[in-house]
């Protein structure tokens, strides 16, 4: 009898333990499910508040490359295009009636509004989304063939990679300063420009055969076109380096990997 009691007893202290330990492991999966969720849910308005704060400097990077393209375009319209319309004015006060004077002021005509559409396409964000980063490269550099500024080459290797619009129309727009630079300021008479798809990655090497420059002399003295390239380079995770000497011309490297969500 006190056996059997005994015998009870025991196994209802066996069953005590055996809910307690139940209740503690019970205790302890919902302390670390809780903290799991408290974590993720961190790391989600983390992750949320990042891609908010990258998206406000597109954005203010965007207006910034506006203001800076409005300004090319300013040089564009005076520098260029102006002249062709002004050439053009003078060959048809100077024509006389001839018709062939006539047939060349046309022509001028013709190509100012040639160089027109061009620029008017290579400013507007809704057509270069249009576009594929080397063909509006492309787009560029006959454009500076045909005003005769430089003669450019392009060449493209390997498989082209997916690459955001946003930063897609940034990078086309840090190229583009880089090469009214070229136009500006080296003196060259060539401009090679290479595009390589590689491990996931596009590298652009853009080279001229102009004077060169000192990196750090023209940071010293002018750094804010190159600070404004070098921010939007850093914003969007990408990589420049400036390779030249006095008289030798210069080689820029851009690299650029997409990011993985």
């Amino acid at each position: 009898m006190i056996s059997s009691q005994n015998q009870d007893n025991g196994t209802l202290f066996i069953v005590l333990v055996a809910i307690t330990i139940l209740l503690l492991l019970l205790v302890i999966v919902i302390v670390l499910f809780s903290v799991f969720m408290k974590r993720k849910n961190t790391l989600l308005i983390e992750k949320e508040q990042a891609k908010k704060r990258f998206e406000k400097e597109i954005a203010e990077t965007q207006i910034e490359i506006r203001e800076e393209t409005l300004r090319n375009i300013s040089w564009e319209l005076h520098d260029n295009i102006g002249q062709l319309l002004t050439l053009a004015k003078i060959q048809t006060q100077n024509c006389g009636g001839s018709q062939k004077d006539l047939n060349e002021a046309a022509a001028t005509i013709g190509k100012g509004l040639t160089e027109i559409r061009a620029l008017s396409k290579l400013i507007n964000p809704e057509a270069l989304k249009n576009m594929s980063l080397p063909e509006a490269i492309d787009l560029e550099l006959e454009r500076f063939n045909r005003m005769a500024y430089l003669i450019p080459t392009l060449e493209i290797s390997g498989t082209p990679i997916t690459i955001d619009k946003k930063i897609q129309i940034i990078i086309f727009r840090i190229l583009q300063e880089l090469f009214t630079n070229t136009i500006k300021h080296s003196k060259a008479t060539n401009l090679d420009v290479l595009i390589v798809y590689k491990n996931d990655t596009l590298h652009v090497i853009i080279k001229d055969n102009g004077v060169g420059f000192d990196y750090e002399a023209a940071r010293a003295k002018n750094g804010i076109g190159l600070t404004n390239i070098e921010t939007r380079v850093k914003l969007i995770g990408a990589n420049i380096e400036y390779n030249s000497q006095l008289g030798e011309g210069t080689i820029i490297n851009l690299t650029y990997k997409p990011q993985t969500v």
